[in-house]
């Protein structure tokens, strides 16, 4: 597949960079796509970076559309966080005559780097680009999770693709390529009663803002578990993210978002980030740009660090434990990382066919709360939504 067609280089003049005396920064390493040079190859397991200016599909943001080199300016400035790192910019997409047609051109890319193994930093743009993430994936038939990290649900009922629509468009795809999805962080004033309980209805999970913020374990594990991670930058509090067009007091500090994108990195799992929202049109002095860019930077210093302990792939990393639960006639399997002390359960699929289907999905990333939980004879809620899924 060739996807030089769809994308166009960056000017490294217009970002403002310039290199530093201090530091080796990631604007002097990276491999970028520049005017006069040809399309970086993408390496087996490599690290991406692409903009996507796309924001017809925006709800009350237009100018969203700005982001991807705003953010630029500040990640390219900052320090590259580890020697070996090897980050790669495919430059923007270009602009279909529709929004549909930049979905398609960005589905495309997603298959080609995801297809390579590579993840994907997605700098937005509007999220209902998470929508034509989801279309990547499908094009390369593989059941994924979605986690987003949003202060809402975005299931409005609407045909059209928008921002605040894109995830119950993903929904009503057939055949879908959604297996689970997970929300961090949502605000109640936000969300209807009825998008909570259709969320509980399709076996979706979702942990309120203050819930994830008395417990960022939580918020680990079910980052851990998401193919495509989604970030929607109205979910951090406005005195730290001025730069969106309906920006809330409430929300995740800073910090917390950084925290959470490291952890997207340091997951085997995820291979895809997306950014998503941020308006260059209401920012303080860059302040939001430069808070997101140091996000990436955790990201990106998790990737590199990850710690080679899921049990699917490295069990020999890992210590094992059972749990007999005799409610159910079920001994449940939980493996634990020698050095990372990440915690992991097994959920078993009575289904040989659905087995192999969702064999990525039977070792789910949990904490050592869920575990004491299962030892005390109560299983965790996680598992048993998985377990449901995949047992009908």
């Amino acid at each position: 597949m060739s996807i030089n067609k769809y994308l166009s280089p960056i000017n490294p003049d217009e970002l403002g960079y310039h290199p530093s005396e201090y530091a080796i920064t990631i604007g002097s390493t990276i491999k970028a796509y520049t005017p006069g040079t040809d399309l970086p190859t993408i390496p087996q397991g490599g690290l991406v970076l692409l903009g996507v200016g796309e924001d017809r599909g925006a709800e009350n943001n237009a100018g969203c559309s700005l982001a991807p080199n705003e953010i630029r300016k500040y990640l390219y400035q900052l320090a590259q966080p580890k020697e070996n790192a090897n980050l790669i910019d495919l430059g923007n997409i270009i602009l279909g005559q529709t929004a549909d047609d930049t979905y398609y051109a960005l589905s495309e890319v997603v298959a080609e780097v995801v297809g390579k193994d590579s993840t994907l930093i997605l700098l937005g743009g509007s999220q209902d680009l998470t929508f034509a993430a989801y279309k990547g994936y499908e094009r390369l038939n593989r059941i994924m999770n979605i986690t987003t990290i949003d202060s809402r649900f975005d299931l409005e009922d609407n045909d059209e693709i928008t921002s605040r629509t894109w995830l119950k468009n993903i929904i009503m795809q057939s055949p879908n390529y959604l297996f689970f999805h997970a929300n961090v962080g949502y605000q109640t004033y936000f969300v209807g009663q009825n998008y909570i309980q259709l969320m509980d209805d399709l076996k979706f999970d979702a942990y309120r803002l203050g819930d994830v913020q008395n417990n960022l374990d939580r918020a680990e594990a079910l980052i851990r578990n998401a193919d495509l991670l989604s970030v929607d930058i109205g979910a951090v509090r406005q005195s730290d993210a001025p730069a969106n067009g309906a920006p809330s007091p409430h929300g995740f500090y800073g910090e917390e978002l950084c925290q959470m994108l490291r952890y997207a990195g340091k997951s085997d799992k995820t291979r895809c980030l997306g950014i998503f929202e941020e308006n260059p049109m209401f920012d303080n002095h860059g302040q939001t740009a430069h808070m997101l860019a140091q996000g990436l930077w955790y990201f990106i210093e998790g990737f590199y660090s990850r710690p080679k302990d899921n049990p699917q792939i490295y069990p020999e990393n890992c210590l094992h434990y059972y749990v007999t639960c005799e409610d159910m006639g079920l001994v449940i399997n939980f493996y634990k990382g020698k050095q990372s002390d990440r915690w992991w359960v097994q959920v078993p699929c009575n289904n040989p066919e659905l087995q192999e289907i969702y064999s990525n999905h039977l070792m789910l990333a949990c904490t050592y709360a869920d575990y004491q939980q299962c030892m005390n004879g109560d299983i965790p809620a996680l598992w048993w939504r998985y377990f449901q899924r995949l047992n009908g």
